[in-house]
């Protein structure tokens, strides 16, 4: 009787002890298919990633760097830099532990907010979904649908390869396993996370247009995962002349142009104007106004009521003094003496005014020349004879 009560009672354990290992192990793989914005995020670790978004910077491309470089209060600080233009914009984010951006620092430069609105937009974007408080699987039938008009079901809709140009550093190969998030709402967006790691690798998502069909909403690419301070310099070409751009409603296209094409302080510039329709046809009698404001915000040019009659280019003589970025806006009032109405028809363009000679040159050529000075006055020797005497000996 003992025999058979304590044989009972191993098997009775054997099969608790097994219920529960079965219990544990799905568990912990289905934790492992959670995933939110900020999973696995690390300190001293640094991600570079290039960025398109709809609403910065006119919609181009710019690179962001963000270096965790610690944690305060479950709060992350992130010395930051955005290339954008030829130029580095350097400032220090502090994010929540789910990689908020938490506004009022004053270590965020004013030109750096619109970046960081893009950033919020796109590599933060799938935080309307699954969040650290509540992250969802990757392997989930359905993430909820996107609050808009018909908003489409945003989804997973299983793993594939995906390439991209930091994926050595994730994976060690030239692609990586990564969940496709994706959705359809005239065409297909596509969002590549790569689990535990701290935001998607990739994605390509778009908006449609009143007038009919899309334009990039976000898209984006890892190009770069470090550790350590990293060391940025600017990279990025400087914007070259025409450059066109939509209006905000995607009807009209607005062409400017700039002679010199590369504008150094204290330069004489003609801006040209030209307008178009979405198809690139002309338009005729336009009132429009022209704004050009320096890095700071403050207006240099300020032009009011201007006309053009056949569709551009219309010249406009500036002198532009300082180097840096200058913000140009173009502003449609009305066409054919039709105004706008409450729909404000603007393009914004960056010109880029480079210095000539550049302080940081300026400096190592004086330093050379000082020490070439030294060295002359030590040998006393000329400064001919230190570079080589071309000319016979007297």
């Amino acid at each position: 009787m003992s025999s058979r009560f304590l044989a009972f009672t191993l098997v009775a354990s054997l099969l608790v002890f097994g219920t529960l290992s079965v219990a544990l192990t799905k568990s912990a793989f289905a934790a492992d298919d959670l995933w939110y914005p900020g999973e696995g995020v690390k300190k001293d670790v640094y991600l570079t990633y290039r960025i398109q978004e709809l609403d910065t910077a006119n919609g181009d491309p710019f690179i962001m760097t963000m270096w965790f470089q610690e944690q305060q209060d479950s709060n992350w600080i992130v010395p930051t830099y955005v290339e954008f233009e030829g130029r580095v914009i350097q400032g220090t984010m502090k994010l929540s532990d789910g990689m908020a951006y938490l506004a009022g620092s004053n270590q965020v430069p004013a030109e750096m907010n619109e970046f960081i609105g893009g950033y919020a937009s796109s590599l933060h974007w799938l935080d309307a979904f699954t969040t650290k408080s509540e992250p969802l699987s990757l392997k989930a039938g359905s993430w909820g649908k996107i609050a808009a008009i018909g908003g489409a079901e945003i989804k997973p809709a299983g793993t594939e390869k995906v390439s991209f140009q930091g994926a050595r550093d994730v994976c060690q190969a030239d692609s990586c396993d990564a969940t496709l998030v994706s959705w359809h709402k005239g065409v297909d967006n596509k969002i590549w996370i790569v689990n535990e790691f701290p935001f998607p690798v990739k994605a390509e998502t778009f908006a449609e247009q009143s007038i009919g069909g899309s334009v990039t909403q976000f898209k984006f690419e890892l190009l770069k995962v470090g550790a350590g301070q990293p060391n940025i310099t600017a990279t990025g070409e400087v914007p070259k002349p025409p450059l066109e751009r939509k209006t905000s409603s995607g009807k009209y296209a607005v062409t400017l142009a700039w002679e010199p094409a590369e504008i150094q302080p204290g330069s004489n510039v003609n801006f040209g104007i030209s307008f178009a329709d979405n198809t690139h046809f002309p338009l005729k009698d336009v009132r429009y106004d022209f704004t050009l404001k320096d890095a700071n915000g403050i207006v240099i040019v300020d032009l009011k009521d201007q006309r053009s009659e056949i569709g551009g280019p219309e010249i406009h003589s500036v002198k532009l003094n300082s180097s840096g970025t200058i913000r140009a806006e173009v502003v449609i009032t009305a066409i054919e003496g039709q105004t706008t109405g409450q729909t404000i028809e603007s393009a914004e363009f960056n010109v880029v005014v480079v210095p000539e000679f550049p302080v940081n040159a300026a400096i190592v050529v004086a330093t050379v020349i000082g020490l070439v000075v030294v060295i002359t006055r030590t040998r006393g020797t000329s400064i001919g004879s230190t570079f080589g005497n071309r000319g016979n000996s007297p």
